[in-house]
């Protein structure tokens, strides 16, 4: 298996890229244990789990809050980043882009292989915040192999009523790397393969009490949980790593 190698250069190291990881207790929910009467958590979600830890995580590298809210329509932005530094780089790092937008200068340089490009995509705490507090980063996609110029991100302001907070030290987006071109062809399954997967969906069904009956809980919302899945994905990770040895 070939692994893909991210390189990054630094302008501020208070960014932090890291591979995002999976906070609990924290965005990711809180260390319910799985059984009878537990509330479900993000954490007990293996797509979910998988899918925020895919990316690369930025933590927010200024010592004050940014508060980003709209009044009467206008993207307002409240927080105190000093003195310009002497850099000539855009200052404040922020900046209103039309009446629902809103960019940053992005201080990273990510480089990838030209079959790969990067994608900005919101932190995966955005969907698990009850207080909507989490920025929005708007989906992008960057080719990066031959674009080394430090870029801007834009994100979408809350509604009015609502605001996004920007926390020292708190990560605020996500980098995802994904082929640089979607070269796939969209089509209806034959028989042959609808039928292969029914007779594939009937034997997991069939085989649920066998494959996570022990593992069965009904959380505090009547909702029932089981290991079928969590068991099956471990499966087919080993196998697919005994093949590529």
């Amino acid at each position: 298996m070939n692994l893909l190698t991210v390189k990054y250069r630094l302008f501020d190291p208070r960014l932090a890229p890291r591979r995002t990881k999976l906070m609990v207790p924290g965005w990711g929910g809180e260390p319910q244990p799985r059984r009878d009467g537990s509330l479900e958590q993000a954490w007990h979600c293996m797509p979910f789990v998988e899918s925020a830890q895919y990316g690369i995580e930025l933590f927010y590298p200024y010592d004050n809050e940014l508060h980003v809210t709209r009044r009467d329509g206008k993207v307002v932005l409240e927080g105190d980043f000093g003195d310009a530094p002497d850099t000539g780089l855009q200052w404040p790092p922020f900046r209103s882009f039309g009446d629902a937008y809103y960019t940053y200068q992005l201080l990273l340089d990510l480089m990838v292989e030209p079959e790969v490009a990067v994608r900005t995509e919101p932190h995966p705490r955005y969907y698990t915040s009850f207080e909507d507090d989490v920025p929005l980063a708007v989906p992008a996609l960057l080719r990066t192999s031959w674009w080394p110029m430090i870029s801007f991100v834009v994100f979408k302001a809350p509604p009015e009523g609502r605001t996004h907070v920007f926390r020292p030290g708190e990560p605020f987006m996500q980098l995802v790397m994904l082929p640089a071109s979607p070269d796939f062809t969209l089509v209806e399954m034959n028989e042959d393969d609808a039928a292969e997967r029914e007779l594939r969906s009937q034997r997991i069904h069939a085989s649920r009490e066998t494959l996570g009956a022990d593992s069965r809980w009904l959380s505090s919302s009547d909702t029932v949980f089981d290991a079928t899945y969590r068991r099956l994905l471990r499966a087919a990770i080993a196998k697919s790593r005994q093949s590529s040895d």
